[in-house]
């Protein structure tokens, strides 16, 4: 059992220097220190954007401090209950030693794979933007089910998500969404969805019971701040505006609020109209303008190191990441990693955890650079 033991303790430690290189943790203990020494003092909140910024940076460097801390705590009290049961001949205890280590070890590697949001914009806020693709009806309530399962994952991590824009299907569903994630690494964790996702089901719209495949794409765009700018020409851009979509009755929007806004030079394309305010609408158009921009220059780079041209994918067959086959059997696999789930109600009901790290695992591979491993469109 002592081998066991030690395995384990292995495991645990190797994952532990990782997280320490990672963090460079001398340089992170000094800037922790000042990040106190300048929250600490008042004047900071003259500019209140930069103290928000610094009260970020110092959470989550805090928190990463205090993980590997708290990892570290847990494995000297597991090893000494674990030494305590072997001297004593009590393998009850050594069992219960080790049932903690591998807890442990799970953490550890679960800390390792959040280490590796390091990313230029990793820590950001995000867009996600679902669009239904081939499969009429059914696509457009597929799109439906992909948009309530990232909502429903954004409030397993306590994210705040706000709709953007929406186009709702004829008859059921919606033919495209845009909804901004609020949260600490909403980007970093969400950035590997970018794609296309295949469902394979009986049909509740097909009176005959057949079986229907149906396609959605997702894609995934960092909320751009200040300090990386993106610049955006007047002559570049044709905004217009129009009314605002909605329910019907007492919540229609009689104004012109809502905001188009179309980037000759890309051909990109963007709206928003979740304010009765033409301004707000306008301001969140451009930030997402800013955002698609950022991300199409970090696939332009990411292409270009690889020497690949640009490949455009339709949302249909042979260009998914992800199926969802609910009939016959019940199945969800990323076609990237190989990861499998039966427990399909589950996952559509936002449970989507392995999959976001297993693709980031996958993509942010030793020895690639940051700007690789942000290039959301594969």
């Amino acid at each position: 059992m002592r081998a066991e033991t030690e395995s384990l303790a292995g495991d645990i430690r190797e994952s532990l220097a990782l997280l320490r290189r990672h963090l460079d943790w001398d340089n992170a203990l000094r800037r922790l220190d000042e990040l106190n020494a300048l929250i600490e003092d008042p004047s900071i909140w003259n500019d209140t954007g930069r103290a928000q910024e610094l009260m970020r940076e110092r959470q989550r460097l805090d928190e990463a401090i205090s993980t590997v801390r708290e990892l570290e705590s847990d494995m000297d009290d597991a090893l000494t209950l674990a030494e305590l049961g072997e001297s004593e001949g009590d393998e009850d205890s050594v069992g219960e030693a080790q049932e903690q280590l591998r807890q442990i070890r799970e953490r550890a590697r679960r800390q390792e794979k959040r280490a590796l949001l390091s990313g230029e914009a990793d820590a950001n806020d995000c867009y996600i933007q679902v669009n239904a693709g081939a499969g009429g009806t059914e696509a457009q309530d597929w799109a439906q089910m992909l948009l309530r399962m990232y909502v429903r994952w954004c409030q397993r991590q306590g994210y705040k998500t706000e709709e953007m824009d929406e186009t709702e299907g004829e008859e059921a569903g919606i033919k495209s969404a845009t909804v901004r994630v609020y949260g600490d690494n909403a980007y970093g964790w969400l950035k590997g969805e970018s794609g296309v996702h295949r469902l394979v089901r009986m049909s509740p719209f097909d009176s005959g019971g057949r079986r229907h495949t149906s396609f959605a794409s997702v894609w995934v765009t960092p909320v751009i701040d200040d300090r990386i700018e993106i610049d955006i020409q007047d002559k570049d851009i044709k905004v217009d505006t129009f009314r605002a979509s909605g329910a019907g009755g007492q919540h229609v929007n009689t104004t012109d609020s809502a905001v188009r806004i179309h980037h000759l030079p890309s051909g990109i394309i963007v709206q928003s109209q979740s304010s009765r305010s033409q301004h707000s609408n306008r301001a969140e158009a451009f930030a997402l303008l800013r955002s698609k921009l950022y991300q199409q220059e970090l696939k332009r780079r990411e292409e270009e190191a690889k020497g690949i041209q640009e490949q455009k994918s339709d949302i249909a067959w042979g260009n998914q990441i992800r199926s969802y086959v609910l009939e016959p059997y019940r199945m969800v696999k990323d076609l990237r990693t190989g990861i499998e789930r039966s427990d399909t109600e589950r996952v559509l009901d936002g449970d989507i955890d392995e999959f976001l790290e297993g693709a980031l695992a996958q993509h942010v591979a030793p020895g690639q650079g940051s700007d690789g491993d942000e290039a959301g469109a594969r």
